[in-house]
């Protein structure tokens, strides 16, 4: 039976090329990056090259690359960070998004239990969230903006620049979430007025359990974990070395190989996308058609269960999501796509199938072949697609 790998949004693969320098971390130069001598200082060398790799993909200074454990953490570290900086201005309010993902949502949502006012900024039916919106959302005490640069499920990427240039015209720091920009589109904080910005290795074809915080030099944040002065008194812990330089390792190839990357993807998905909509009926594209991530399809298909195309499609191994990962195992239907006005019926039939570098045309053709055939059967035993069919 063939396998298909489509959920490339919820992790990636790692790269051999990735795994051989992590080894050499792990087995030979095995130091304490914060000794002095030679073991400690060869580690060093590591995370600063490391660190040298990740500043280059995204147009940032080294000085101004936070290591963290991922990006669920960059995310907590640049919303309580900039609180904790700014406590004794006063400011306590917060400018987001409806659709962002749980690690901003959530964070948010503890914000506000502790007297922080938050809000939550409404999308349209592609899930762009509106510049002007932004700009009437300001008040005298925002402290932060942070909406994310492109949407996990369904694709969309967002004004960022816009929405910075507001940011600096106000004097707000502006931070988004760029777990899923970061390695597919290009990226540079200068041109995009972003001031922080949250990335993570295992979207990117690097290792789990690493991401990192850009942090604009001048923009003040405070740890949210104490310990030692690790990463400039920024984040304390003994640096997770081995990691840290395989995600530079991945952000040196994603760098150097992003445009032909980008060409690839967006081949697939085009031929995805038109296959889908000539094969199968009463189906709807979620995201925008244009501004989208180049691997990213997510579509909705009536009369259907998200979960019994994904057990369907699993069982001829096409491996697909429903939505983020990270939320996977709910019965709710997507909050983005609900946000996104998809009425709840229809969100619960939505499919999330996301490329990857090793994805081909052949493995595209195998899911156009097998999904239209699983939809049959599925619309088949649904008491709605029946009344339908008897209209």
């Amino acid at each position: 039976m063939r396998r298909v790998y489509l959920d490339h949004a919820a992790t990636t693969p790692v790269r051999p090329e990735v795994v051989e320098i992590m080894n050499r971390y792990m087995l030979e130069i095995y130091g304490n990056p914060s000794s002095i001598h030679g073991f400690g200082r060869e580690a060093r060398k590591g995370v600063d090259e490391a660190r040298e790799q990740v500043a280059s993909l995204i147009g940032a200074k080294p000085e101004e690359i936070v290591f963290t454990s991922g990006a669920t953490e960059a995310d907590n570290l640049a919303i309580k960070g900039i609180a904790e900086a700014q406590h004794k201005s006063g400011k306590r309010h917060i400018i987001t998004s409806t659709i962002e993902h749980h690690a901003i949502l959530h964070t948010c949502e503890y914000m506000e239990k502790h007297g922080y006012e938050v809000t939550y900024l409404p999308v349209d039916a592609d899930g762009l969230v509106d510049p002007d919106d932004v700009k009437k959302a300001i008040r005298p005490d925002t402290m932060l903006i942070t909406i994310m640069m492109a949407n996990n499920e369904v694709g969309t990427i967002e004004p960022v620049k816009e929405i910075g240039a507001i940011a600096r015209e106000n004097g707000i720091p502006f931070h988004t979430d760029a777990t899923q920009g970061v390695g597919q589109i290009p990226v540079n904080v200068d041109e995009m007025n972003i001031d922080l910005l949250s990335l993570s290795g295992h979207k990117m074809y690097g290792p789990k359990g690493v991401g990192a915080l850009y942090v604009r030099k001048g923009v003040k944040i405070l740890p949210i974990a104490h310990g030692g002065a690790h990463e400039r008194k920024r984040r304390a812990g003994t640096e997770n070395v081995p990691g840290i330089v395989g995600l530079g390792k991945t952000a040196e190839l994603s760098r150097l190989e992003l445009p032909d990357r980008q060409r690839h993807l967006i081949s697939l998905r085009e031929k995805l996308i038109d296959g889908l909509m000539q094969r199968i009926d009463d189906i709807k594209l979620n995201g925008h058609r244009e501004r989208r991530l180049p691997g990213n399809v997510n579509v909705s298909i009536k009369y259907v269960e998200g979960e019994s195309m994904l057990l369907n499609l699993d069982l001829h191994g096409i491996a697909a999501s429903s939505g983020s990962a990270c939320t996977s195992g709910s019965l709710e239907p997507s909050h983005v796509l609900l946000a996104m006005g998809v009425p709840h019926e229809i969100a619960h039939g939505s499919l999330r199938m996301t490329l990857g570098r090793g994805n081909t045309e052949e493995d595209v053709e195998y899911v156009l072949e097998t999904l239209p055939g699983i939809v049959r059967k599925l619309r088949e035993m649904s008491p709605l697609y029946g009344g339908r069919k008897g209209d």
